[in-house]
């Protein structure tokens, strides 16, 4: 049988790569793909998903949209890392247009299909993790109704990307970070901020990836150009060089996780939770380390991982 995927997306480069994933995988059926704000706007992160879907032929796969804005509400003022539009800036006038979104909201449609499939369907959240905590407080039986949860977010050891302790998918919404880390019961999985910098790939394989003779590796190297571009910038900014040392496709390692139970390597099972109140540390993952909180949901962190494997997924990809 194949892998059931649902996805929940915040549309970006780094999205883009991740779903290419799962697209090519031949053990994954994809069921929907779900929209958030972060990258970049809603209506930006919806379009990007349907012009990925184009790029791979793959129209036909519905995607819905969501929240546009944190659970509190706020600004949203995007990553701007892949670009204002969160796809490196590269229009297509022959990108398709935002009619062929489903009218079902994505919060109905993941409460939908996790029924419709119920125990069978992963869920991966490589977005602000908003539409899974509305999801919830509408089905509090939801996690128990999901085969298991796959997230790209959150940060082990205090190391902020956008703030001085978080991490950008938690630190967007914190308060759907803790929803979601404290009420999603299912076998939930983490690949954290630092986890994806220490699993980098080389510039050297990221040059051969992209300059595949495909219409795919086409698409990727032209979506990715800003980013490379503020890559390589960063190698001379202080407190940035973590950019420029390597390849890093966040939300690649959640989605390979989900497509390949072969790809982590090493895993710690502990409890997590998110700080809402701190001046300094809003947004951030706790880490459990001494069980103080004896929570019974624990959270497999991934700690190691097979890049030969991811490698191999992402050539796939773009095939």
């Amino acid at each position: 049988m194949k892998k059931l995927l649902l996805i929940d997306a915040d549309c970006g480069v780094d999205d883009a790569q991740a779903i290419m994933i799962a697209l090519a995988a031949p053990n994954v059926e994809i069921l929907g793909i779900t929209c958030c704000y972060g990258n970049t706007v809603l209506e930006n992160t919806c379009r990007n998903t349907l012009r990925v879907l184009h790029a791979c032929n793959k129209l036909e796969i519905p995607v819905y949209a969501g929240a546009s804005a944190p659970i509190l509400g706020g600004s949203v003022d995007g990553a701007f890392f892949h670009g204002k539009d969160g796809l490196g800036d590269a229009p297509d006038p022959n990108a398709p247009g935002l009619d062929l979104l489903q009218k079902e909201h994505a919060v109905d449609a993941i409460l939908r299909i996790v029924n419709e499939r119920c125990g069978q369907v992963s869920l991966v959240a490589i977005g602000p993790l908003t539409n899974l905590a509305l999801a919830v407080k509408m089905d509090p039986k939801l996690p128990k109704k999901l085969k298991n949860l796959f997230i790209m977010g959150g940060n082990t050891e205090g190391r902020g990307n956008v703030t001085v302790c978080g991490e950008f998918n938690f630190a967007s919404d914190p308060e759907a970070a803790y929803i979601v880390i404290n009420e999603y019961t299912c076998p939930t999985y983490i690949a954290t901020w630092e986890f994806s910098c220490s699993s980098r790939l080389s510039w050297e394989f990221y040059h051969e990836w992209v300059n595949q003779d495909t219409g795919k590796a086409k698409f990727m190297k032209k979506i990715t150009a800003h980013s490379f571009g503020v890559s390589a910038a960063h190698k001379k900014t202080p407190g940035k060089e973590v950019w420029a040392s390597g390849f890093v496709s966040c939300d690649s390692y959640a989605v390979a996780a989900a497509v390949d139970e072969n790809f982590v390597t090493e895993l710690a099972q502990i409890g997590l939770s998110v700080e809402l109140s701190g001046s300094l540390t809003r947004g951030m993952m706790i880490v459990d380390w001494t069980d103080k909180l004896k929570k019974k949901n624990k959270t497999f962190v991934m700690k190691s991982c097979d890049l030969e494997k991811l490698q191999a997924l992402m050539m796939a990809a773009l095939k």
